[in-house]
Order: structure tokens, then C-alpha cells, then sequence
């Protein structure tokens, strides 16, 4: 069973493993876009947007729903947000480390500089 679930991880981090994919989600954070929308607001052409959808889609990240002739997608379910607010979180708190670190290192090859 814990195999199975560690496969389980591993294929949805295989799925955000590209920044466009993450920007998707990102984007429907506050709710559903059309495909028109989110090319748009990332600025990619619709092959590549396509190609991306289905990755996701494929993993069941986002699903999407038909209106006449256009297709909007949402998040699938919201702890995917959560997921990807902590890594934001963990982030930050690593550069806040290493911007520390860079201060010290800085301060240090002023002082000795200096004498």
C-alpha cells in the first residue's frame, strides 16, 4: 500500500513538474477559465497550451466542461492549491536562508577588505 502511494505522489509531482503546468493551476485558483482566457493570461499558443491541459487533465488536476464552442477548465479539487501554497511557503523560506547567508558572507568580505 505505502508503494503505491508514494507511486501516487510521484505522478502528481510528474504532472507539476513543468512551470506552465503550475501556472495553469495557479491561474484557476479563484475559479474556472476558458482555454481562450488562460492562453491569454499566459501568454502561450493554443498547442502548447493543449498539450499541457491534457497532462494535467490525464492526472485528473483539473477538469473541464463544455458551453457551445468553448471549454473551461477548474481545479480539481482545492488541497492542490494548498499543496502549492506551501511549496510558494517553503520557497521563500529557504531564499530568506540563503539571502542570510549572502548577508553574512558579504558582511564578512567588507570587513576583511577593510583592514
Amino acid at each position: 500500500m505505502q508503494d503505491s502511494l508514494r507511486r501516487f505522489k510521484a505522478d502528481i509531482f510528474q504532472a507539476l513538474a513543468h512551470p506552465t503546468r503550475i501556472a495553469i493551476i495557479e491561474q484557476l485558483e479563484h475559479g474556472e477559465l476558458s482555454a481562450g482566457e488562460l492562453m491569454e493570461k499566459l501568454k502561450i499558443e493554443q498547442a502548447n497550451l493543449s498539450q499541457h491541459l491534457a497532462v494535467l487533465r490525464a492526472k485528473q488536476l483539473v477538469v473541464n466542461r463544455k458551453a457551445g464552442n468553448q471549454v473551461f477548465y477548474s481545479v480539481r479539487d482545492p488541497i492542490l492549491i494548498e499543496v502549492l501554497a506551501l511549496m510558494r511557503r517553503y520557497f521563500y523560506s529557504h531564499l530568506q536562508e540563503a539571502m542570510d547567508l549572502l548577508g553574512k558572507m558579504d558582511k564578512k568580505a567588507k570587513s576583511e577588505a577593510s583592514s
